[in-house]
């Protein structure tokens, strides 16, 4: 079942890496992050994409929170979360490439533990993309939902930049 507003985030935990290899600038050191912990006392935005490095993603999903993180953050928003179903070396090597560092936080979901937990996981594997999970934004406030916009295939709307700087 999906994540609904007025929910409280399900207990489980997202991937973070943000240290780089001075030699070869591979990234370096994930953490394992309890999402409640990371949430409590916070209000935070998530956004979720079924891959790193994907066109969509790349070019718009992601560029417009980097974008707009300040405006978001103006509006009291503690921290913005980038979720998907990758490893944290591949979503910190994304971060850099898109020059997110200090705006939007790379949180690596690797098997779809979390995404399951929140109920937005959808199989690609015809595709060859194997489980991910569905484009979603969401608001949080101290652990709990007040928004959440998810995208069926295509679409691309409610989770954007854009639309959670006007629910915000």
């Amino acid at each position: 079942m999906t994540i609904e507003v007025g929910q409280e985030l399900p207990a489980g935990s997202l991937t973070e890496s943000n240290e780089f290899d001075s030699e070869n600038g591979c990234p370096t050191n994930p953490q394992s992050l309890d999402v409640a912990e990371m949430a409590s006392g916070k209000k935070i935005v998530i956004f979720g994409v079924p891959g790193a490095y994907t066109p969509l993603c790349s070019a718009q999903h992601l560029p417009g929170y980097v974008d707009l993180a300040e405006k978001i953050k103006a509006k009291g928003v503690d921290e913005v979360w980038c979720m998907s179903v990758n490893d944290a070396f591949v979503m910190a090597s994304w971060g850099r490439d898109n020059k997110a560092d200090g705006k939007v936080r790379m949180m690596a979901d690797g098997s779809a533990i979390y995404t399951k937990a929140l109920g937005l996981d959808r199989d690609l594997t015809g595709g060859g993309m194997g489980i991910r999970c569905f484009r979603f934004a969401m608001i949080v406030d101290n652990g709990v939902v007040s928004y959440i916009g998810v995208e069926g295939s295509g679409e691309f709307g409610a989770s954007k930049a854009e639309t959670i700087l006007e629910q915000l």
